[in-house]
C-alpha cells in the first residue's frame, strides 16, 4: 500500500489543491517500509488525483480539500483521510495503527468567505484549522 500526505516542512500541508509536495509512504503489514518526498511539478486541483494515481497511491492524508477534488480521488479509487493536521510521519503511524483522528466530512470553503480574500490562505490562520472544515 502507498500512502501520500500533503507535505511541507515535516507537517501536513493544509490545502490539497495548492500542495507542492507529497510525502509518499510505502506500507506493508509490518509498518512503514520506505518514505520519500515527491514534487507535484505545479499540478493543480484537477491534475493532483491523476498524479497520485500515476504514482500508485491508494490512500491520501491531507488537511482541507474541496468537494471536486474529493470526487476526483474517489473516481480513481484513492481513500481519503482529510481534516488532519500536525506531523506527517505521526499521522501515517496513527493511520497504520488504526488511530488516526480525521474528519470524514472535511471540506475547504476558503473560496466562499465574506472577508478580505487577500488576507487569507487556507491553513494560515493561526491555529491551522480556520474554516477548512478541520474542527
Amino acid at each position: 500500500m502507498k500512502i501520500a500526505v500533503t507535505y511541507e516542512n515535516g507537517e501536513i500541508f493544509q490545502h490539497f489543491g495548492h500542495t507542492e509536495k507529497f510525502k509518499i509512504y510505502e506500507v506493508n503489514e509490518e509498518g512503514i517500509t520506505n518514505s520519500y518526498v515527491v514534487n507535484t511539478n505545479g499540478s493543480g486541483h484537477g491534475a493532483l488525483a491523476g498524479f497520485l494515481q500515476e504514482n500508485g497511491i491508494t490512500t491520501l492524508i491531507c488537511g482541507g480539500i474541496g468537494g471536486g477534488a474529493q470526487m476526483a480521488l474517489a473516481q480513481v479509487g484513492i481513500r481519503l483521510f482529510g481534516g488532519v493536521s500536525g506531523n506527517a510521519d505521526d499521522a501515517v503511524d496513527a493511520l497504520v495503527q488504526g488511530k488516526l483522528n480525521f474528519n470524514p466530512n472535511v471540506k475547504c470553503d476558503h473560496h466562499n468567505h465574506e472577508h478580505d480574500e487577500a488576507a487569507h490562505e487556507c491553513g494560515n490562520h493561526g491555529c491551522g484549522h480556520g474554516t477548512c472544515g478541520i474542527h
